[in-house]
C-alpha cells in the first residue's frame, strides 16, 4: 500500500475512533487547529507522563515550571523572534498557493535521496547475497550522477539559507525546475519573509493597551525564570527546567495533519551547564534522548539523527531526532546547544543581572544552555504511525489494531461480560470497580463478543477480560492479549499483579536506567 494512502487511513481512524478531531468541526473546521478526543487526550497525557517523569524523576538536577502564555513584550526582542522569526514564502500565480521555499528545496533534496536508494534497492534485489552495498554506491553510474546533482543543490541551498538570500531561493526553485503540487507550473512570485507570531492587546483602552503576543515556545518562560528556580531550588550547575506547554505559530503552510499546526504543545527541557562543557553534554542528551525514544519498541530503524548545517543564531550546535512517518523521515524533536544567547540577551534587555556564583571555580558566569525540546502533537502522530496496523488473520479476515506501547494506551483494560444477561454484567462491573483505582479500566457490552475485540484493538487496548458464566463458579475470567490474541484464564485476584506493571510508565521508566 502506498505510504500515502496509509497516512490518510491514519487520519481518518484517529478520527472515527475518538483520537483527533478537526477544530470546530461543526463549523466545517478551521484550518492546521486541531481537537484531541476521548482516546486522543489519554494517549496524549500519557505521552507527557512518559517525557516528564523521564525528566524530573529520573533526575535529580531537574526541576518543572509552568510559565504563563503571555509575556513582557520585550522578552521577544530580546530572544530575537520579533526581527527575525520569519519563514521564506512564495506563492504560485497559478494555484494561488504559499509555500516555504525552503521546504519545497527540502523535498527536492528528498527526491534525489529516494531515487538513490531505490537504484540500490534494485540492485539488492537482482545480486542477492552477493550484493555489496557499500561497492556498489561507490561505483554505479546511476547512483553517482544522482548523489552529485543531490550534493551539488544541497550545498547552494545550505549556502542561500545561511546568508538568507531570498533571491537565491528563489532561483534555485527555477533551476530546478520545481513545479506548484496542485497548479503543476513553475510561474512563481518573489521569495519573501513572514513573522510567525500572533500577536494581540492587553489593556483595557485603545490608548493604554499594550500589545502583546501569544508565545511562539515555551523556552523563554524558562530562561526569565531561571534565576528564580536556582535560587529558590537552591540548584547548582548543572542543572534542568523542563517545561510542557501551549506554543503558537501562524503558520502559513500548515499540512499533514497534527504535524504542522498553529496551536501545539511542546515538552522543553533546558539544562544549564559551565561554559566549555556544552559540547559534552550536548553529546550526553542526545544519547539521552534517542534511548528515551527508542524505549518505545518501533525499532531503531525508525530513527536517526540530522544534524543542522544551518544554525541557528544563537546556537554552536544543533541536532534533530527524526521518526519515520508514512511521509518520510521527520522532526519529532530538536536538541540544540544555545551557548549563553537568551540569558545575555535577558541580561542586556532587562538591566538585570542573571549571573550565576559557581562556589566551585569561585567566579560568576552566564551558564551555557542545552536544550531538548519535543513536540507533543509530532510525538503523538509517530507513536500512532508507529502502532496502526493491519493484519491479515487466519480466517481471510483484515484487523486494524493500534499496537500502542502498553504504558501509552488510552485505556490498559476492557472488561466485557460474555452477555447481557444472568449476573454477568453485575459481575464484569464489579471488576472494573475494583481495577479502575489501578489504571484506565472500562466495560463494555455492546456488540458480539467478536465485534467488541476488533473494537478495542482499533483503540489499542492492551488487554480484554471476557466474563462468562463459569466466571461466577470459579471466579476467573479469560484474559486477551491484543497483539498476539492469545487467551489465557486467569483468576480475577491475580489480574492487577499480572496487568499493572506492564501498563504502567514505570514499565518505560525502567528501561532508561
Amino acid at each position: 500500500m502506498a505510504q500515502e494512502d496509509v497516512f490518510k487511513k491514519i487520519v481518518a481512524h484517529c478520527k472515527e475512533y475518538g483520537f483527533v478531531f478537526p477544530s470546530s468541526d461543526i463549523y466545517d473546521g478551521l484550518a492546521a487547529v486541531y481537537d484531541y478526543g476521548q482516546n486522543g487526550v489519554e494517549l496524549k497525557n500519557n505521552i507527557k507522563q512518559y517525557w516528564w517523569q523521564s525528566m524530573v524523576l529520573l533526575h535529580d538536577n531537574i526541576v518543572g515550571i509552568d510559565s504563563a502564555i503571555f509575556m513582557h513584550p520585550t522578552i521577544w526582542k530580546a530572544s530575537g523572534h520579533v526581527d527575525a522569526f520569519n519563514d521564506p514564502l512564495i506563492d504560485n500565480r497559478d494555484s494561488k498557493k504559499r509555500y516555504r521555499a525552503d521546504v519545497l528545496i527540502e523535498d527536492e533534496i528528498a527526491k534525489y535521496d529516494d531515487k538513490i536508494e531505490k537504484e540500490v534497492a534494485k540492485a539488492a534485489k537482482r545480486f542477492k547475497e552477493n550484493f555489496d552495498e557499500a561497492k556498489y554506491r561507490a561505483t554505479s553510474p546511476k547512483v553517482l550522477e544522482l548523489q552529485e546533482k543531490r550534493d551539488a543543490l544541497h550545498t547552494r541551498y545550505s549556502a542561500a539559507m545561511n546568508a538568507m538570500d531570498l533571491n537565491e531561493l528563489r532561483q534555485i526553485i527555477l533551476d530546478e525546475e520545481i513545479v506548484c503540487p496542485i497548479s503543476g507550473t513553475r510561474n512563481w512570485t518573489e521569495v519573501r519573509q513572514f513573522n510567525l507570531m500572533f500577536s494581540t492587546e492587553m489593556g483595557s483602552t485603545a490608548d493604554g493597551a499594550m500589545k502583546v503576543y501569544l508565545r511562539p515556545e515555551t523556552a523563554q518562560g524558562i530562561f526569565v525564570n531561571y534565576l528564580n528556580v536556582q535560587k529558590t531550588g537552591r540548584m547548582k550547575v548543572p542543572f534542568g527546567i523542563a517545561q510542557i506547554g501551549k506554543a503558537f505559530r501562524n503558520e502559513i503552510v500548515a499540512r499533514q495533519f497534527i504535524f504542522r499546526m498553529r496551536e501545539f504543545e511542546q515538552m522543553e527541557m533546558q539544562f544549564f551547564v559551565r561554559p566549555g562543557t556544552e559540547m559534552e553534554w550536548f553529546s550526553k542528551w542526545k544519547e539521552t534522548r534517542m534511548k528515551w525514544h527508542q524505549a518505545l519498541g518501533f525499532g531503531a530503524d525508525h530513527y536517526r539523527f540530522h544534524d543542522h548545517e544551518k544554525l541557528a543564531h544563537y546556537a554552536n550546535a544543533a541536532t534533530d531526532v527524526e521518526f519515520l512517518m508514512p511521509f518520510g523521515f521527520k522532526e519529532v524533536e530538536g536538541i540544540h546547544s544555545r551557548t549563553n544567547f537568551d540569558l545575555s540577551q535577558h541580561e542586556k534587555y532587562s538591566g538585570k543581572s542573571i549571573k550565576y556564583f559557581d562556589p566551585e571555580t569561585n567566579e560568576s558566569y552566564t551558564p551555557y544552555v542545552i536544550e531538548t525540546s519535543i513536540g507533543v502533537d509530532r510525538m503523538f502522530l509517530s507513536v500512532m504511525s508507529a502502532a496502526y496496523t493491519e493484519e491479515q488473520l487466519e480466517n481471510g479476515e483484515t484487523r486494524v489494531v493500534l499496537k500502542l506501547p502498553a504504558a501509552l494506551a488510552p485505556v490498559k483494560l476492557a472488561v466485557l461480560p460474555l452477555v447481557k444477561k444472568d449476573g454477568l454484567p453485575e459481575k464484569a462491573r464489579e471488576i472494573v470497580n475494583d481495577l479502575k483505582f489501578h489504571f484506565n479500566t472500562i466495560y463494555d457490552e455492546k456488540d458480539s463478543i467478536g465485534k467488541r475485540y476488533r473494537r478495542q484493538d482499533a483503540v489499542g487496548t492492551p488487554y480484554c477480560v471476557t466474563v462468562d458464566h463459569d466466571t461466577l463458579n470459579d471466579n476467573c475470567v479469560t484474559l486477551r492479549n491484543r497483539d498476539t490474541m492469545q487467551q489465557e484464564r486467569v483468576a480475577i485476584s491475580d489480574l492487577n499483579g499480572i496487568i499493572a506493571d506492564r501498563v504502567s510508565i514505570t514499565s518505560l521508566l525502567k528501561k532508561l536506567q
